[in-house]
Protein backbone atom coordinates (compact mmCIF):
# COMPACT_ATOMS: atom_id res chain seq x y z
CA UNK A 1 0.00 0.00 0.00
CA UNK A 2 1.56 3.01 -1.05
CA UNK A 3 0.60 5.57 1.90
CA UNK A 4 3.12 8.75 0.39
CA UNK A 5 1.18 9.24 -2.42
CA UNK A 6 -2.09 9.16 -1.33
CA UNK A 7 -4.37 12.65 0.33
CA UNK A 8 -4.04 12.59 3.67
CA UNK A 9 -7.76 13.49 3.76
CA UNK A 10 -8.57 10.09 1.69
CA UNK A 11 -6.43 7.98 4.16
CA UNK A 12 -8.23 9.36 6.95
CA UNK A 13 -11.59 8.54 5.57
CA UNK A 14 -10.80 5.26 4.63
CA UNK A 15 -9.08 4.16 6.75
CA UNK A 16 -10.40 3.18 10.26
CA UNK A 17 -7.97 4.82 13.30
CA UNK A 18 -6.39 6.76 10.89
CA UNK A 19 -7.01 10.32 12.35
CA UNK A 20 -6.01 9.05 15.80
CA UNK A 21 -1.88 8.18 14.22
CA UNK A 22 -2.50 12.03 12.59
CA UNK A 23 -3.34 13.59 15.49
CA UNK A 24 -0.14 11.77 17.22
CA UNK A 25 1.69 13.29 14.35
CA UNK A 26 0.36 16.97 14.50
CA UNK A 27 -0.81 16.31 10.96
CA UNK A 28 -3.71 18.28 9.44
CA UNK A 29 -5.98 15.56 7.54
CA UNK A 30 -9.03 18.30 7.92
CA UNK A 31 -8.63 21.28 5.89
CA UNK A 32 -5.09 20.19 4.94
CA UNK A 33 -6.67 16.75 3.78
CA UNK A 34 -6.07 17.50 0.00
CA UNK A 35 -2.26 17.23 0.14
CA UNK A 36 -0.07 14.09 -0.24
CA UNK A 37 1.09 12.31 3.11
CA UNK A 38 4.42 12.24 1.70
CA UNK A 39 3.90 16.69 1.55
CA UNK A 40 2.10 16.83 4.68
CA UNK A 41 5.24 14.76 6.60
CA UNK A 42 7.98 16.87 4.73
CA UNK A 43 6.27 20.08 5.94
CA UNK A 44 5.80 18.78 9.44
CA UNK A 45 9.80 17.36 9.26
CA UNK A 46 8.34 13.98 9.85
CA UNK A 47 10.16 10.62 8.74
CA UNK A 48 7.38 8.72 6.99
CA UNK A 49 9.03 5.44 8.17
CA UNK A 50 7.12 4.85 11.49
CA UNK A 51 4.22 6.40 10.45
CA UNK A 52 3.62 4.21 6.78
CA UNK A 53 4.40 1.26 9.72
CA UNK A 54 2.10 2.10 11.89
CA UNK A 55 -0.72 2.64 8.87
CA UNK A 56 0.26 -0.72 7.57
CA UNK A 57 -0.81 -2.13 10.76
CA UNK A 58 -4.38 0.00 10.69
CA UNK A 59 -4.82 -1.35 7.53
CA UNK A 60 -4.05 -5.48 8.41
CA UNK A 61 -6.51 -4.80 11.30
CA UNK A 62 -9.03 -3.15 8.73
CA UNK A 63 -8.61 -6.11 6.50
CA UNK A 64 -9.66 -3.31 3.96
CA UNK A 65 -12.62 -2.47 5.44
CA UNK A 66 -14.27 1.27 4.70
CA UNK A 67 -14.57 3.30 7.66
CA UNK A 68 -17.83 3.66 9.09
CA UNK A 69 -18.66 6.65 8.40
CA UNK A 70 -17.52 6.75 5.06
CA UNK A 71 -20.13 4.19 4.56
CA UNK A 72 -23.24 6.13 6.73
CA UNK A 73 -25.44 8.05 4.43
CA UNK A 74 -25.97 11.71 4.80
CA UNK A 75 -28.75 11.81 6.88
CA UNK A 76 -26.81 9.73 9.73
CA UNK A 77 -23.38 11.30 9.47
CA UNK A 78 -25.14 14.47 9.49
CA UNK A 79 -26.97 13.74 12.89
CA UNK A 80 -23.89 12.18 14.04
CA UNK A 81 -21.91 15.55 13.54
CA UNK A 82 -24.53 17.33 14.81
CA UNK A 83 -24.85 15.74 18.37
CA UNK A 84 -21.02 14.45 18.74
CA UNK A 85 -19.48 17.46 17.45
CA UNK A 86 -21.96 20.89 17.55
CA UNK A 87 -23.69 19.86 21.23
CA UNK A 88 -20.00 19.10 22.44
CA UNK A 89 -18.33 22.37 21.13
CA UNK A 90 -21.58 24.44 22.72
CA UNK A 91 -20.59 22.72 26.05
CA UNK A 92 -16.62 22.82 25.37
CA UNK A 93 -16.14 26.14 24.70
CA UNK A 94 -17.93 28.31 27.71
CA UNK A 95 -15.91 26.33 29.67
CA UNK A 96 -12.67 26.66 28.50
CA UNK A 97 -13.41 30.41 28.56
CA UNK A 98 -14.21 30.41 32.33
CA UNK A 99 -10.99 28.33 32.78
CA UNK A 100 -8.66 30.97 30.51
CA UNK A 101 -9.98 33.95 32.31
CA UNK A 102 -9.22 32.18 35.63
CA UNK A 103 -5.59 31.34 34.15
CA UNK A 104 -4.85 34.79 33.07
CA UNK A 105 -6.31 36.87 36.46
CA UNK A 106 -4.84 34.32 38.89
CA UNK A 107 -1.26 34.40 36.27
CA UNK A 108 -1.07 37.16 34.47
CA UNK A 109 2.41 37.82 35.91
CA UNK A 110 3.77 34.16 34.90
CA UNK A 111 5.79 34.83 31.81
CA UNK A 112 4.22 31.51 29.89
CA UNK A 113 0.80 32.95 30.81
CA UNK A 114 -1.54 32.54 27.83
CA UNK A 115 -2.81 36.08 27.78
CA UNK A 116 -5.15 37.03 25.20
CA UNK A 117 -6.74 33.30 25.05
CA UNK A 118 -9.91 34.00 26.97
CA UNK A 119 -10.39 37.26 23.76
CA UNK A 120 -9.70 34.60 21.09
CA UNK A 121 -11.71 31.62 22.52
CA UNK A 122 -14.87 34.67 23.05
CA UNK A 123 -13.98 35.22 19.25
CA UNK A 124 -14.17 31.26 18.05
CA UNK A 125 -16.88 30.69 20.05
CA UNK A 126 -18.84 33.28 17.88
CA UNK A 127 -17.31 32.61 14.54
CA UNK A 128 -18.39 28.64 15.65
CA UNK A 129 -21.69 29.49 16.77
CA UNK A 130 -21.99 31.63 13.31
CA UNK A 131 -20.87 28.59 11.22
CA UNK A 132 -23.02 25.96 12.76
CA UNK A 133 -25.84 27.83 12.48
CA UNK A 134 -25.76 27.95 9.01
CA UNK A 135 -24.99 24.09 8.43
CA UNK A 136 -28.02 23.45 10.85
CA UNK A 137 -30.15 26.31 9.54
CA UNK A 138 -29.32 25.79 5.47
CA UNK A 139 -26.85 23.73 4.20
CA UNK A 140 -27.64 20.16 6.62
CA UNK A 141 -31.82 20.46 5.78
CA UNK A 142 -30.96 21.18 1.75
CA UNK A 143 -28.97 18.03 1.82
CA UNK A 144 -31.48 15.97 3.74
CA UNK A 145 -33.86 17.22 1.08
CA UNK A 146 -31.92 15.89 -1.51
CA UNK A 147 -31.21 19.78 -2.69
CA UNK A 148 -27.59 19.01 -3.55
CA UNK A 149 -27.41 20.86 -6.58
CA UNK A 150 -28.05 23.53 -4.44
CA UNK A 151 -25.76 22.98 -1.81
CA UNK A 152 -22.35 23.75 -3.63
CA UNK A 153 -22.19 27.28 -2.74
CA UNK A 154 -23.35 27.11 0.88
CA UNK A 155 -20.28 24.18 1.09
CA UNK A 156 -17.77 26.46 -0.16
CA UNK A 157 -18.55 28.86 2.09
CA UNK A 158 -18.38 26.39 4.76
CA UNK A 159 -15.07 24.65 3.68
CA UNK A 160 -13.54 28.89 3.47
CA UNK A 161 -14.71 28.78 7.10
CA UNK A 162 -13.26 25.71 8.54
CA UNK A 163 -9.88 27.10 7.11
CA UNK A 164 -10.90 29.60 9.48
CA UNK A 165 -11.34 27.87 12.17
CA UNK A 166 -7.85 25.98 11.67
CA UNK A 167 -6.50 29.43 11.78
CA UNK A 168 -8.17 29.29 15.15
CA UNK A 169 -6.50 26.30 16.20
CA UNK A 170 -3.44 27.17 15.47
CA UNK A 171 -3.47 30.58 17.43
CA UNK A 172 -4.09 28.26 20.33
CA UNK A 173 -1.10 27.15 19.98
CA UNK A 174 1.11 30.30 19.64
CA UNK A 175 -0.53 31.71 22.91
CA UNK A 176 -0.02 28.61 24.42
CA UNK A 177 3.27 27.51 23.40
CA UNK A 178 1.88 23.99 21.54
CA UNK A 179 -0.55 23.95 24.74
CA UNK A 180 2.51 22.66 26.73
CA UNK A 181 2.11 23.43 30.60
CA UNK A 182 4.70 25.27 32.45
CA UNK A 183 6.55 23.35 35.51
CA UNK A 184 4.51 23.89 38.41
CA UNK A 185 0.88 24.76 36.56
CA UNK A 186 -2.21 24.80 39.19
CA UNK A 187 -5.34 22.16 38.45
CA UNK A 188 -6.89 25.16 37.11
CA UNK A 189 -4.47 25.56 34.29
CA UNK A 190 -3.70 21.20 33.76
CA UNK A 191 -7.84 21.76 32.94
CA UNK A 192 -7.86 24.20 30.55
CA UNK A 193 -4.76 23.07 28.63
CA UNK A 194 -6.61 19.53 29.14
CA UNK A 195 -9.66 20.51 27.67
CA UNK A 196 -7.79 22.86 25.01
CA UNK A 197 -6.08 20.05 23.33
CA UNK A 198 -9.23 17.82 24.05
CA UNK A 199 -11.23 20.94 21.43
CA UNK A 200 -8.57 20.57 19.11
CA UNK A 201 -9.28 16.71 18.42
CA UNK A 202 -12.98 16.95 18.27
CA UNK A 203 -12.55 20.57 15.74
CA UNK A 204 -10.18 18.57 13.78
CA UNK A 205 -12.29 15.93 12.98
CA UNK A 206 -15.39 17.26 13.13
CA UNK A 207 -13.86 19.25 10.04
CA UNK A 208 -12.42 16.22 8.66
CA UNK A 209 -15.97 14.69 8.31
CA UNK A 210 -17.77 17.50 7.06
CA UNK A 211 -14.37 18.45 4.33
CA UNK A 212 -13.91 14.80 3.45
CA UNK A 213 -17.10 12.75 3.78
CA UNK A 214 -20.00 14.89 3.70
CA UNK A 215 -18.79 17.70 1.71
CA UNK A 216 -16.82 16.01 -1.00
CA UNK A 217 -19.95 14.06 -1.84
CA UNK A 218 -21.33 17.33 -2.93
CA UNK A 219 -18.64 18.40 -4.60
CA UNK A 220 -18.32 14.90 -6.57
CA UNK A 221 -21.94 15.06 -7.80
CA UNK A 222 -21.50 18.73 -9.28
CA UNK A 223 -18.56 17.58 -10.90
CA UNK A 224 -20.67 14.50 -12.35
CA UNK A 225 -23.06 17.09 -13.15
CA UNK A 226 -21.77 19.08 -15.10
CA UNK A 227 -19.25 16.78 -17.24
Amino acid sequence: MSWLTQSVGDIARELPGATGVFHGYGLDFCCGGKQTLSHALERKGVDPGALVAELDLLHAQAKGARGNWAEAGDSELIEHILTRYHDVHRQQLPELIRLSQRVELVHGGHPECPSGLANHLEAMVAELESHMDKEEQILFPMIARGMLGMATGPVNMMRHEHDEHAQGLRRIHELTRGINLPVGACNTWRALYVGLASLEVDLMDHIHLENNILFDRIDGLGAAANG
